[in-house]
């Protein structure tokens, strides 16, 4: 039986063999690196970020790595953390259960690393954070303030890109094809604003706070009574709100790694186990297939990385990041929906099987982040001078 997300009749990129991707990066990795894991942090997605940061130490080389370990607590308490043998484990699944616990002496960040670097070993920042506070250039502006080297985009890529309201309207102005969106503070949220929306969207309407990733806050609303609740419940998390028009399309992702010459993987694609692609169905249920390579025509294949790219660089983008499409066909074809600048990172999330099955391995892709750290902070240092 034809596979039924497949254009009847049009050709298909060959899966059958990944290109290896070659080095984006132009600085050798040093034969040992004092490595700071940052994980937890005061959002929503705390869980999700202590679940990432075990499966990243358990990946990584003790030989090649210094590793140390500072958390943040839910009330923002900032914890140097000891590691040892019962962190080290096998990957987990549910974010509730089996991550690292954000316990252990207080620190203070700045003054914790000046001392650890003392011994002259090479330092990197792994910010494994994930929404307000750790993804949106609160933290990137404290260590570019350091001077700390760190993987991700620096202040202004991670703020625009964890605004999606922002992000939007930059995408709009350099031609990325979206879908329909109306982005509301809190004060303008009236009665009549939301039947603006609904006579301009229609219905079902996707809520999502402006300011959060995983899933966490998105409701999808079939009424007006529905698109109220979901509202007020985006209103949970962030004072500023988008609604988005509810696109019958597939859902591609496609991780971009690299600064001055940046690649873009293999696009993949997430069949959602529920409704849409919620929190649940991302890290509890595990219900959600990840197909990678994603069964497309070769010229959306190469129009999904140029947009991808685009995407990357219009909203200031480094080292890494996820773009996500929606793919309307027939109809309107590829949709941006966002760019996430620190994404999933667990071996089993879509940005790390994205790279795997494009020629760089989960660990090699670790090795790549830091080299592209170090390779940004010495351009960035080269500048200062």
């Amino acid at each position: 039986m034809a596979d039924p997300r497949i254009d009847p009749g049009a050709d298909v990129a060959d899966p059958s063999v990944a290109t290896p991707v070659p080095r984006t990066s132009s600085v050798d990795l040093p034969p040992r690196v004092r490595l700071v894991v940052l994980f937890g942090g005061q959002s929503a997605e705390h869980d999700v970020s202590r679940t990432t940061a075990r499966n990243v130490l358990a990946a990584l080389d003790p030989d090649r790595y210094d590793v140390q370990l500072v958390g943040i607590s839910r009330s923002g308490r900032w914890l140097r953390v000891e590691s040892g043998p019962a962190l080290i484990g096998r990957p987990v699944a549910d974010a509730s259960t089996g991550a690292i616990e954000v316990a252990g002496t207080d620190t203070e960040l700045t003054t914790h690393l000046s001392t650890a670097a003392d011994d002259g070993l090479p330092l990197v920042v792994l910010p494994l954070l994930h929404g307000p506070n750790g993804e949106d250039g609160t933290v990137q502006g404290l260590l570019e303030l350091s001077g700390l080297p760190y993987v991700g985009s620096a202040v202004l890529g991670s703020a625009v890109s964890m605004d999606k309201a922002v992000a939007k309207e930059l995408c709009a102005h350099a031609g990325v094809p979206q879908g329909r969106w109306i982005a509301l503070h809190e004060r303008e949220v009236t009665e009549a604003a939301l039947s603006d929306a609904v006579d301009t969207l229609g219905l079902p309407i996707f809520v999502k706070p402006a300011n959060l990733g995983s899933s966490v806050g998105i409701s999808k609303a079939a009424n007006a009574d529905e698109l109220d609740a979901a509202v007020r419940t985006a209103l949970d998390h962030d004072e500023c709100v988008v609604l988005e028009e509810a696109i019958d399309g597939r859902e591609i992702e496609l991780g971009v790694l690299g600064n001055e010459s940046p690649r873009v993987s293999m696009p993949g694609e997430i069949v959602a186990g529920a409704d849409f692609y919620d929190y649940e169905d991302k890290y509890l249920t595990g219900a959600a297939e990840l197909v990678i390579p994603a069964a497309l025509p070769p010229d959306v294949v190469e129009e999904a990385q140029r947009l991808a790219l685009r995407t990357f660089r219009t909203l200031r983008g480094a080292d890494l990041a996820r773009v996500d499409f929606f793919y309307e066909s027939p109809g309107r074809g590829l949709l941006l929906n966002e760019m996430n600048t620190l994404p999933g990172f667990t071996p089993a999330s879509m940005y790390p099987r994205l790279w795997e099955a494009s020629g760089v391995p989960y660990t090699e892709l670790i090795d790549e982040l830091v080299r592209l750290a170090l390779e940004r902070s010495a351009h960035r240092g080269g500048r200062r001078r």
